[in-house]
Order: C-alpha cells, then structure tokens, then sequence
C-alpha cells in the first residue's frame, strides 16, 4: 500500500526553530462522490485561509525540497497544473516543518523573488534526490542556485532577509490552520484539505475533482 510519511509538529520554538521530522480530471460529477468526506479529504472549519484573494480557485501544494514524496510527486504535479481549467491557479508553500526544512523553504522564496522558481523548482528535486548532491545547508543551497543563473550573494541576501523570515512564519501558520502534518498535501481555496490517500494518482483525481465543486459552487 501506498503510503506518505508523516510527521508530527510539535511546537514552534524562538524565531524560526521549528519542530522536528521530516513529512507527507474530475470524475463524472453526475455519478456517486468518488471521495468521502474525512477519509480522502477533510472539509476545513471556516472562516477559510487563502494564499491568495485573487478570487480563483486556489489548488496549494504544501511541500519541501527535502520530502522525496514530494520529488516523487513533481512529475504528477507538473501534468496537473498543465491540466487545471481557466480560473484555477496553482501554488506552492514550502512547509518549514523543522529547523533543518527551513532553508528549503528561504531557497524557494529567494528564487522566487529572484524569478527563476519555474526552471528550477523540478531541478532541484532532481539534483538532490536523482543525482544524489549534498544540497541541505544554505551555502549548498545557494551553490545549487548559481550553478542555474543566480548570484549566489544576491540569493544569500534575499533568503536570509526579514521579508523571508516574516513569510516563513506566516506560512508555518498557515499550515497549522489547515491541520497540514505530511507532504505533499493539496488544499483547494482553503476549504479542503487531502488525508488519506494511496497513491500520487489518486491524490491527482481528488484534487480535480475537489476544484470542480468549487467551480460548480461559484456558477
């Protein structure tokens, strides 16, 4: 059986120390509800949290550079968002579960701010995990990035900033009001919240099928 690991957060400690571990095409909507309601998904208590207030519907994947669930499931994630209908955006929040996941998490955000996240996002999933690089410390961290375009001091710069540190809590905040504890989880428009899954696959269909409600619910 198919299972993502998980792992348990304890408690956030002074600054950004966080807890330790390492975590986890719609079907006919005519037809019975492929997925129930506390197994496959949970249905979070309102008021919802959103990354965005750009009024689409929100598909979040919470991940981390240092989850090989997560490397496993860049591929699956890459045919979804292609396939995500108009009005659908897709995100990501890298989940600062534990002191040793926070650099991953200032290393997305410095490529994101530095705009090269789209080209190296599955690259750097394939480095660490396929080609087997030592990339956990910050100062590999950045060797990575500037081994693809980045200055490395720039990158430095923007992932050890306050801007970062302030975004970082925030996320780790908002995982906590989704109840995320593994990875990868999808939330679609903060409302809904993957659990039990078996497979990568299935955890696709759930979100299609997920974002279909929503879209139905906002026609």
């Amino acid at each position: 059986m198919f299972k993502i690991s998980r792992y348990r957060i304890a408690a956030m400690l002074c600054g950004l120390l966080l807890t330790t571990a390492c975590s986890a095409a719609g079907p006919d909507a005519s037809a019975a509800a492929p997925f129930t309601d506390g197994d496959q998904y949970v249905t979070l208590p309102a008021p919802y949290q959103r990354v965005s207030a750009s009024g689409k519907v929100e598909v979040v994947e919470v991940f981390s550079y240092g989850c090989i669930h997560c490397a496993e499931f860049s591929t699956y994630v890459d045919k979804l968002r292609k396939s995500l209908p108009a009005g659908v955006e897709f995100k990501f929040v890298p989940a600062p579960f534990n002191d040793a996941w926070v650099p991953f998490a200032r290393g997305y955000y410095a490529a994101k701010k530095l705009g090269i996240v789209e080209r190296t996002h599955d690259a750097f999933f394939d480095a660490k995990f396929k080609q087997q690089y030592p990339i956990n410390s910050m100062d590999e961290i950045a060797d990575f990035y500037a081994r693809n375009g980045a200055n490395r001091a720039e990158f430095l710069k923007i992932a050890n900033s306050p801007e970062v540190d302030a975004q970082i809590k925030k996320d780790f905040a908002l995982i906590q009001t989704w109840g995320v504890d593994s990875t990868p989880t999808i939330v679609v428009d903060g409302k809904y919240r993957s659990a039990n899954i078996k497979s990568f696959a299935e955890l696709v269909d759930l979100t299609k099928w997920l974002v279909q409600q929503e879209l139905n619910a906002k026609h």
